[in-house]
Order: structure tokens, then C-alpha cells, then sequence
């Protein structure tokens, strides 16, 4: 069965009551391997690395290429191939209600609703279904999709889950993205968008997909972005996929969020593993998720018992940082690095250059 992308699963769901830790709540940095130093563009558009200044102003034409490569980024999510835009091919929260789009190779077609774009490989179908987990289930639900970004993520910081807050959150990963600073980048199993809605208005990314496989999560984010007059809505589309089955071309994506989403999805290794074929040479996936070790790490069976609770739940729970590190780099990732605050943890890998 493939893996869906699913969104935020609280470790307070998985148990009940007041999380302990043995740490003191303060941010520890792991590091394994120093990232390597790149050139930071913190202008809205990259320019082109094969173009060499000396002294003249760039070429506007150069940069208006630029500006439009960092949005031919959609594939068919069967064979990957690039799609095809028939009519008005903006890309825009605004326009996507009104787009269609065509695989050349599979010949398959994709439209867009009202709220978001859909691209999943089953999409168009009416009378085939798939069984799925219900870690994934339980965010398609209305009532989560309403709650979630109406008091349930602000659960994450209560206690010593550990998690700082969308704002210190996207604070501390700045760090990781300015090497693509100015690039585009997908916020994978986005959920309601609170940190789309952040890189969008931001101004620090020239184009954001908001992307989850929850229509109702997306529905609540395309209402969010209604709410707000001054929202920048040309920068940013929602759309609809699996996340390991991933709708872009190959080396394409700058960077790739993932917000309390890793131990969500029913296989991180095939999410992780899309995600590195999506990633430019030199792009960064950055997430965050918790960890169950400290005290946790001295219960007998902890091990079996988490292989029977993934089972159930179709989750997935980390005991260790190395876990975390092994999967990135079985992944084809590298430059694999960690901040730890409690059970939260937010770790960054990039794509080989």
C-alpha cells in the first residue's frame, strides 16, 4: 500500500497525560557533520549561477527566467514527467480553482478545485479506493482539520513536548534555509498552513506549495489566506498529494518543510526518499518531530511495544537521534544536523551537491 502523507500526530495522543523528561528544557545542538558554507541569496530571486558579474547590473531578462524556472516545478505524479498547463497557467491560490493540466507521457489529466490543486496518482478516480492507516484518517476529518490550528498545535508547547512555537520554530530553521534563501519551497504535509502562510509572507522564497493529503486541512488553509487583505496570494498554490508519490520534476525544489509531520507518515523512509529526488543538488529538507528516549529509553520492551503501536496507529515513533540521522542518510541525504529541546527535535539534511 502506498504511503499517504498524513499530518501532525501529538505525542500527547500517544500518551496520555504530562510527558516527563529527564533533560532540562534548553536547546542542545547535535551536530555530526558541519554543513557546508554556501553563498546566500537573500534576494526574492536567485539569479543564475552561470552568470558572472563585472560590475554591469544583471540581465532582467536572466533573472525574469529565473523568477519562472523556481514554478516549473509540477509533475505527474505517475511517471514524473513535467505537466502541461491548459489555459491560464498563473500559478496563484487565486488561479488553481480555474487550472488544468496534462502529462504528455501517461496522457492523464489534472484539474484544480476550488481551494487547491489535485495531484495524486489516484485522482480522477470514482470507483476505486484504498484502505488507509489511521494516523492518516484522523486529519481528513473536519472536526481535526477545524481544531487543529485552533488550539491543538498550541498543545505542542505545553509541557515538555518541547515544541517552541510556529514563529521560534521558523526563527530557529532560518539557519538551515538561507543557502536557498530566494528559491522555492514546499511545506510537505502542510496541514491547516500556518508555516506556508509564514514562508509566503515572509518575502524569502519566490514561490510556496502548501501540500498534505487532508482536503479539509486544505480547505482550512485556503480559508485562512481569505481572511487576510493583504495576504501575497501570487506566491503561494495548495495542493493535494501523497508523500511518497511526490507531484515534481527531479532535482527541481529548493527546500522542503515537513512540521510535526515525520513520525506521521506510515513510511518516512519512502517520504524521505521522494523527498531527496525532489530536492536540487544543494537543497535542504529541514522537519521537525519528537523523540521518545530519556526516561522513556529505560521501559522494558520499549522497542516491541513501538513496533505494535505503529501497526495500530500506521505512525511512526523515533527512540534516538541516530535513527533520525541513518534515515536521512540512507536517503541519499548528507550534512545531517539537530537541535533538541525536550522531546522535540528539529533536524536539517541537504541534497549532495
Amino acid at each position: 500500500m502506498a504511503a499517504f502523507t498524513v499530518n501532525k500526530f501529538s505525542p500527547a495522543i500517544l500518551f496520555p497525560g504530562r510527558v516527563g523528561c529527564s533533560r532540562r528544557c534548553f536547546f542542545k545542538t547535535s551536530t555530526t557533520t558541519t554543513p557546508t558554507v554556501r553563498r546566500v541569496f537573500a534576494a526574492k530571486v536567485r539569479a543564475s549561477s552561470t552568470v558572472t558579474f563585472t560590475g554591469a547590473k544583471p540581465d532582467p531578462v536572466l533573472l525574469e527566467k529565473e523568477a519562472s524556472t523556481s514554478k516549473d516545478i509540477l509533475a505527474c505524479p505517475i511517471c514524473y514527467d513535467p505537466l502541461t498547463w491548459n489555459g491560464d497557467r498563473a500559478l496563484s491560490v487565486e488561479s488553481i480553482g480555474r487550472s488544468s493540466l496534462q502529462c504528455n507521457t501517461c496522457k492523464k489529466a489534472y484539474f484544480g478545485k476550488e481551494t487547491h490543486l489535485e495531484l495524486t496518482a489516484i485522482s480522477g478516480a470514482t470507483e476505486y479506493s484504498e484502505s488507509l492507516p489511521p494516523s492518516t484518517e484522523i486529519f481528513r476529518t473536519p472536526l481535526l482539520s477545524y481544531i487543529y490550528e485552533r488550539g491543538y498545535r498550541q498543545s505542542f508547547s505545553t509541557g515538555s513536548s518541547g515544541f517552541p512555537g510556529p514563529e521560534k520554530e521558523f526563527e530557529m530553521m532560518k539557519d538551515y534555509l538561507k543557502p536557498v534563501l530566494g528559491g522555492n519551497i514546499v511545506d510537505a504535509s502542510c496541514g491547516s498552513g500556518m508555516f506556508s502562510r509564514i514562508f509566503a509572507k515572509s518575502g524569502l522564497f519566490s514561490f510556496v506549495v502548501a501540500l498534505d493529503f487532508s482536503e479539509n486541512m486544505l480547505r482550512e488553509c485556503y480559508e485562512f489566506i481569505k481572511q487576510e487583505e493583504t495576504f501575497p496570494k501570487e506566491d503561494l498554490i495548495l495542493v493535494r498529494a501523497d508523500i511518497s508519490r511526490l507531484p515534481f520534476v527531479s532535482s527541481s525544489v529548493d527546500a522542503v518543510h515537513a512540521g510535526a509531520a515525520l513520525h506521521c507518515w506510515p513510511s518516512p523512509s519512502a517520504a524521505v526518499a521522494e523527498i531527496s529526488r525532489v530536492l536540487r543538488p544543494g537543497g535542504v529538507f529541514v522537519a521537525t518531530t519528537y523523540i521518545l528516549d530519556g526516561p522513556f529509553a529505560l521501559l522494558p520492551f520499549l522497542r516491541p511495544m513501538r513496533q505494535s503501536l505503529m501497526r495500530i496507529s500506521g505512525g511512526h515513533t523515533f527512540l534516538g537521534e541516530r535513527e533520525l540521522e541513518d534515515l536521512c542518510r540512507a536517503c541519499g541525504l548528507v550534512d545531517f544536523t539537530c537541535v533538541r529541546n525536550g522531546l522535540f527535535v528539529m533536524i536539517s539534511a541537504t541534497k549532495p551537491s
